[in-house]
């Protein structure tokens, strides 16, 4: 992991690798083989949801639940359902009739591995486990909590945000998008679902609404500061580092931050949201250092 990290922020790296050990084991934990005709099914859940991924959705939720001495395993297991929805997009996004991609963390995508119909009923699996999970008395006691993690989010990945989101980056190709267009797309596509990762872990440490304004503010800064390195590494990453092929906005015409903004406009405007981002924490002490060390980690990163 270290090899991800230029700025060789120890904290971090000790973080992300603890964080991929931790949903790995309990992925492994929520997907047992059955000895019957599901088992392909559930073999291609496990070969998308396990072993792959950076893991900065579920380490957004445990660092902001630490900061409100939420257990670990309770933050672990919440961080664990907005990975299934962040891992689900990915297969339904790889399929033919999306992106059609081939590779995906380095090793075939799911439907090349597999078929599309298996595809398909792995992804639509990995979304039902994540509210599966968040039901669970284990991951939180208390049912308020878990109606309101459950409709966090619920929020974040329908048509209001992530499949929001993709639908308009679907047609971005034959739209004419301006800057605030693709703001707003980009905060759904890619911000709901970080944001929601942050507020989960608010809500599990029973932060009341009125006073998560500055987390959310930090999800939002940090969430298009995703997307704007994203966008570069598009046109500046290594298609090894980064285990997919890149360079496909460019080819398919559509508009990006960096397309609208140039490479270094929109460098230096990732760092502004960072430097933006890290700003609302500080009202936080030495417990909100790890969601600074993301912060910096989400324009740092090469993949």
């Amino acid at each position: 992991m270290t090899d991800v990290l230029s700025s060789g922020d120890a904290l971090l790296s000790d973080a992300l690798a603890r964080i991929q050990r931790e949903v790995d084991a309990a992925m492994a934990g929520f997907l047992p083989v059955p000895d019957d005709a599901r088992a392909p099914l559930v073999e291609a859940m496990r070969y998308a949801a396990i072993g792959g991924g950076k893991r900065v959705r579920p380490l957004l939720t445990v660092a902001t639940a630490s900061m409100y001495a939420v257990s670990r395993d309770a933050a672990v297991r919440t961080g664990c359902a907005v990975e299934a929805i962040h891992v689900y997009s990915l297969v339904h996004d790889d399929l033919p009739c999306m992106d059609d991609d081939e590779t995906r963390h380095g090793k075939p995508t799911l439907h090349k591995a597999y078929d599309e119909a298996t595809a398909v009923l792995a992804g639509d699996s990995l979304h039902a486990l994540a509210f599966e999970i968040l039901s669970m008395p284990e991951t939180a006691g208390d049912p308020f909590v878990r109606a309101e993690l459950t409709a966090a989010l619920a929020a974040a990945s329908g048509w209001n945000g992530m499949a929001g989101g993709q639908m308009m980056d679907m047609a971005a190709s034959a739209g004419d998008y301006d800057l605030p267009t693709i703001t707003r797309l980009q905060q759904l596509k890619t911000g709901a679902l970080l944001g929601a990762a942050v507020e989960m872990g608010a809500i599990l440490g029973r932060v009341p609404e009125e006073g998560r304004g500055h987390l959310r503010a930090y999800a939002r800064d940090i969430g298009l500061a995703f997307q704007i390195a994203d966008d570069l590494l598009d046109i500046e990453g290594d298609e090894q580092a980064a285990g997919k092929a890149l360079r496909k906005d460019e080819s398919a015409g559509k508009a990006t931050f960096v397309s609208l903004m140039g490479v270094e406009a929109a460098r230096m405007q990732a760092r502004a949201l960072v430097d933006q981002a890290v700003g609302h924490l500080a009202a936080h002490g030495d417990e909100a250092d790890l969601l600074r060390s993301l912060a910096r980690f989400i324009v740092e990163r090469d993949r």
